[in-house]
């Protein structure tokens, strides 16, 4: 074989490898876009949250959602855009100046929404895998490999604590304990 050849063979290889790699390779994410749909996200997340944990059972606990997206992937077109979300919620509580962790759940999600008339975002559908048998599938379904990949790195819930003790009026370095 020709000098030529090989060097077109592993021409084409390359390019072949170089496309693979740009389609299943996470795409950066465009933090503007994830900045305008992050809140209306947030906001149905702790909406139906809502009502699903022990420390809302418990009044003298005050207790309350709150919860963190991350954007995966986000895909706009023809008005409409998919995102691919990483998801955490937690209810936390407060009792003799500490703060309680009563339940939590972590999810990854894919949403699409619209802007509204007023400009804002408003999810029109939302996607979540199965519990237990399915999840897998699902995921893989739904994310990229490098993506799915991320998945397996834990949300910190450090901001959600952050942000409980400033609701609760908390000092910053109280304590965090169970239910």
């Amino acid at each position: 074989m020709s000098v030529g050849r090989w060097g077109f063979g592993v021409g084409a290889t390359a390019v072949l490898v170089a496309t693979g790699a740009w389609v299943m390779w996470p795409q950066a994410v465009d933090p503007d876009l994830w900045h305008e749909i992050r809140p209306a996200i947030e906001a149905r997340l702790e909406a139906e949250s809502h009502g699903t944990g022990y420390g809302e059972t418990v009044p003298e606990l005050d207790a309350r959602w709150f919860c963190h997206a991350e954007a995966l992937e986000l895909d706009e077109r023809d008005g409409v855009v998919r995102a691919g979300v990483d998801t955490l919620c937690m209810e936390y509580g407060v009792q003799a100046q500490a703060l309680v962790e009563c339940s939590g759940a972590h999810v990854p999600q894919v949403l699409r929404l619209e802007r509204d008339a007023s400009g804002s975002y408003r999810i029109v559908s939302q996607e979540e895998p199965p519990d237990g048998a399915g999840y897998a599938e699902w995921t893989q379904a739904h994310f990229g490999h490098f993506t799915r990949a991320e998945l397996d790195d834990s949300l910190s819930a450090t901001p959600l604590e952050a942000a409980a003790r400033t609701h609760f009026g908390l000092a910053a370095d109280a304590p965090v304990s169970d239910c």
